[in-house]
């Protein structure tokens, strides 16, 4: 399939020319003469590259650019500014636009040719990227179908781990790190047998060991993104205690990274709250009472707990849990243990 190259200019000669140029290099390409034209055929034709005049009337190209790359959709597509001007500012301009590359009229063919290949190159290399996301998602949607008690499991983590990440006034990186934990924090379940994932009854020591497998599985298997190189702590290190007794490295306190932390409060509440194969879903109350006790035995993070609960019930935050982005340390040593989830 031929790559897809958008051409807006005012200027149909313009236009033309650059069209008849990249066709002879068997590029699909389509014109707009103005930018509201450019954001229509941005979403009918979804362009692999756009090549974008400055100079138009109406809204310049600086803000059309500004506006296709706050489109999730468009982000990644690769925008050039064509320009005649050549001022330090206004290439700082383009920049602070979104812009990924310039060129200088009268435009050198050679020139052309080369910077919208290299960017096409670059283009299928984050569509790679992205593809392979999906397919992890799928992936872990797919173990999740396995199991009928689990639906909307992995939405639901996402969606409150991610609120609980701006509410702890996380940098947006690891806010985007909860949303994706929160679908394949799981995926690693793949190594996981029917037979134990949907026993009804306590796991044997051998089965046990079986589940307790998934966390490093799952880190593995997602590795190879370099995206998801925050979201590897919280898949490894989900089912981690405060008090050390966690797995699979049993690490203790604020050694558990706090995007860890987060998504093991939302994902044990969640599993409180909701049937599954081993036990009936209990009252939201009745989860409180439960995730308390167990902060008292020792196994989760007592800020984080009263934190989550007061999100949950629309409060604002509680005092002195939130200091600059990072969660206060002020929990006491636990001791004891209660029951939670596998």
């Amino acid at each position: 399939m031929s790559e897809k190259i958008l051409i807006v200019d005012d200027e149909a000669a313009v236009s033309a020319g650059l069209a008849l140029l990249l066709r002879r290099q068997s590029y699909e390409v389509r014109t707009a003469d103005d930018g509201d034209k450019a954001l229509e055929e941005c979403a009918a034709f979804q362009p692999d590259l756009i090549l974008l005049d400055v100079m138009m009337p109406g809204r310049d190209g600086f803000e059309i650019c500004r506006e296709i790359k706050s489109r999730p959709e468009m982000r990644l597509v690769p925008v050039v500014l064509i320009t005649g001007l050549s001022e330090k500012t206004d290439r700082i301009r383009g920049i602070e636009a979104g812009a990924d590359d310039f060129l200088s009229k009268p435009i050198d063919v050679s020139e052309l040719n080369a910077r919208v290949r290299s960017l096409l190159r670059l283009k299928s290399f984050t569509d790679e990227l992205e593809n392979a996301e999906a397919v992890l998602f799928t992936l872990a949607l797919s173990i999740e179908a396995r199991d009928p008690y689990t639906h909307g499991h992995c939405a639901r983590l996402s969606e409150l781990s991610s609120r609980m990440g701006e509410r702890m006034a996380l940098p947006a990186e690891e806010i985007t790190a909860l949303r994706r934990a929160g679908i394949v924090h799981d995926v690693g379940k793949v190594v996981v047998p029917d037979a134990i994932l949907l026993k009804p009854g306590p796991l044997t020591a051998e089965e046990r060991a079986m589940m307790k497998q998934h966390p490093s599985a799952g880190e593995k298997i997602c590795a190879p993104l370099k995206a998801f190189r925050l979201v590897l702590p919280v898949i490894r290190h989900h089912h981690e205690r405060w008090d050390g007794s966690g797995y699979p490295d049993g690490l203790k306190g604020e050694a558990i990274p706090l995007t860890a932390r987060i998504l093991q409060v939302v994902d044990v509440y969640d599993a409180l709250t909701t049937n599954r194969p081993y036990r009936k879903a209990v009252s939201p109350e009745e989860a409180w009472k439960i995730l308390q006790a167990e902060v008292e035995g020792g196994w989760w993070d007592g800020n984080l707990v009263d934190e989550f609960r007061a999100m949950m019930q629309g409060k604002e935050h509680t005092p002195e849990t939130v200091k600059n982005g990072e969660l206060a340390s002020a929990v006491a040593k636990r001791a004891t243990k209660s029951a939670g989830a596998r």
